[in-house]
């Protein structure tokens, strides 16, 4: 596998960074998942503003410009000859001294990844099954608008999910409220409403979230933003996760309990699956 590391395309076992690095010292950083369909990028753009306004909150300089970017990703996937793959886009700050301080930090580093979809059986869709995590992510948190590599609680999260037989973990905030999965973000159907948490509720704005909700606009289906406890989740008539790498995981059991099929989830995920398409033509 080719790598793309700081402006270069290198054999993978020559992509190193320096252990100062203070992505890998400190989680001092971001990243951004991207969904490769047909040898392009599915809204890269966005991914690429989400991680440009992520970088000015952190106070790291990008050290390519946007346009830059998207060529290098497109030469990476040309390169690897991977045209149906997940790209992953990291950025941190850089070799610096030991401690918190930025004031030393050297050059950003910015790495690039290509790898597989994966394994999925067309006669098996995926489902997940969901449970309520013991961890809790803080309720206001102006990071959670951005992907940063500190991602140690959904890590636990998901480790706890999958020692109690599930698939994925719900995350509540430290209001117990409803907030995102450790790897995506949550819609439940009420009503024939497609319905989803807020933002700034220590939800992070996801791409795929933002597709799915122009797609509920396209076919006419109402929408609501709304808070949620966890236990007013079981009345709901559907529920799915949404992310770049998998886009639209329907969930078949949450806290143990069934969850019936939804008309509307199937509606939706092949409307996204549709858009995918298109956008690879």
């Amino acid at each position: 596998m080719v790598i793309f590391l700081n402006g270069r395309f290198v054999p993978e076992a020559e992509a190193v960074v320096s252990v100062n690095d203070r992505g890998f010292l400190l989680g001092d950083g971001l990243f951004e998942t991207v969904r490769v369909a047909n040898g392009k990028t599915f809204r890269f753009a966005q991914h690429l503003e989400r991680l440009a306004r992520g970088a000015e909150f952190l106070k790291i300089s990008l050290p390519f410009t946007p346009r830059e970017i998207q060529k290098f990703a497109e030469q990476l996937i040309a390169q690897n000859e991977l045209a149906d793959a997940v790209l992953r886009v990291a950025l941190t700050r850089g070799a610096g001294e030991r401690g918190y301080s930025i004031k030393n930090s050297g050059t950003p580093t910015l790495a690039m990844t290509l790898h597989p979809l994966p394994p999925q059986n067309a006669d098996e869709p995926l489902q997940w099954s969901l449970v309520t995590s013991s961890f809790r992510i803080l309720a206001s948190d102006a990071l959670s608008a951005f992907k940063t590599t500190s991602k140690i609680l959904n890590v636990l999260a998901r480790a706890e999910a999958e020692e109690n037989g599930a698939d994925e973990a719900l995350l509540l905030n430290t209001n117990g409220e409803v907030a995102e999965t450790a790897s995506g973000n949550l819609f439940w159907i009420y009503q024939d409403k497609v319905c989803t948490v807020p933002t700034g509720r220590g939800v992070l704005p996801g791409i795929t979230r933002a597709v799915v909700l122009e797609i509920c606009q396209s076919l006419g289906l109402e929408t609501n933003k709304c808070v949620i406890k966890p236990e007013s989740l079981r009345n709901a008539e559907g529920l799915f996760v949404t992310n770049s790498a998998l886009g639209i995981v329907p969930v078949a059991a949450f806290d143990g309990q069934p969850v019936s099929p939804s008309r509307l989830v199937d509606q939706i995920a092949a409307a996204y699956g549709e858009m995918l398409v298109r956008s690879s033509v």
